[in-house]
């Protein structure tokens, strides 16, 4: 199993490169990070509009595509409802040529309601939502794959569009979400990658049903690269289970305890795991919980 780490999107610029530059670098034996991944929102997700601070997410992981040599950089994920699918393409294919093929598309339906109404975005219902991305995967591929794009759809219109230059390697596209009933069919047909939260419990029950929209659409098991997050407690894991307890993945103990966390990932069909640390702001935490989990947890899973 492979293991990335989910860097914090509100940190000045000058902290969030340093922090990437040191887990870019980061080694214990034969564990080091594959990837770094930033979210993509512009304020805290609370009932009303805040002013929570927040970077631009493919400015800055275009920033870090330029300066972060050796990861995998990617969206986890892009709201699609925040920008038009085919200005994402144009966006997606220059960052995989800064990035000399290490990006990741990481795409999904979008779901934070109060930011949509501070920055005048249409939030539309969930049916809709699922249907905007739907045509917006297949603007995302077709501009990827076909030299031209013409497509007419509920929401989006392109007349003869071509993503020239293409992305430096295939661009890789990750699908968030954990739906049972539509995502599965869309991660069937459209992702390379997937992604939710989850723990290993929940995570088995969810492969099944995306294992079997992957038969269904002719495809084999193999081809769909599988992610997860969970918050992560050291030596703490009474406050991992209040955490959990309020319907957010989270899992703790000692060290040991959590390596065998991750052998039940494993199992569940984990092929990567995100050490989420969005909550931190120092930089100094930041690299010592990354270092501890890369030095305690992965070196021994790997």
């Amino acid at each position: 199993m492979k293991f990335s780490l989910w860097l914090p999107a509100n940190l000045p610029w000058r902290d969030l490169h340093a922090a990437a530059t040191h887990a870019a670098g980061a080694t214990s034996g034969p564990a080091r990070w594959r990837g770094l991944w930033l979210e993509d929102h512009f304020m805290d997700n609370t009932p009303e509009p805040n002013d929570g601070a927040r970077g631009e997410c493919l400015t800055q992981l275009t920033a870090l595509a330029a300066t972060v040599p050796d990861v995998r950089i990617g969206s986890l994920v892009l709201g699609n409802t925040y920008r038009h699918p085919a200005v994402v393409a144009k966006q997606a294919a220059a960052l995989s040529d800064i990035a000399d093929g290490r990006f990741v598309l990481g795409v999904g339906a979008g779901w934070q309601e109060n930011e949509h109404r501070a920055f005048g975005l249409e939030f539309g219902d969930v049916p809709s939502r699922i249907r905007w991305f739907r045509e917006a995967l297949q603007v995302w591929t077709s501009l990827r794959d076909d030299a031209f794009t013409d497509f007419e759809g509920e929401r989006y219109r392109l007349e003869h569009a071509s993503l020239n230059p293409k992305p430096h390697a295939t661009l890789p596209i990750l699908i968030g979400g954990k739906g049972e009933k539509v995502m599965p069919k869309l991660v069937a047909r459209y992702a390379d990658e997937w992604n939710m939260w989850s723990t290993p419990e929940v995570f088995a029950q969810k492969n099944r049903i995306f294992t079997a929209a992957l038969e269904d659409a002719g495809r084999e098991s193999a081809s769909l690269w599988r992610t997860t997050q969970a918050l992560v407690f050291f030596d703490d894991r009474a406050r991992a289970d209040e955490i959990a307890a309020q319907g957010r993945p989270a899992i703790g103990g000692s060290a040991g305890e959590i390596v065998d966390m991750m052998g039940a990932y494993s199992e569940a069909g984990v092929d990567e795991f995100i050490l989420p640390l969005t909550s931190l702001r120092d930089v100094a935490k930041i690299d010592d919980l990354g270092d501890r989990f890369l030095m305690d947890v992965a070196a021994l899973v790997a």
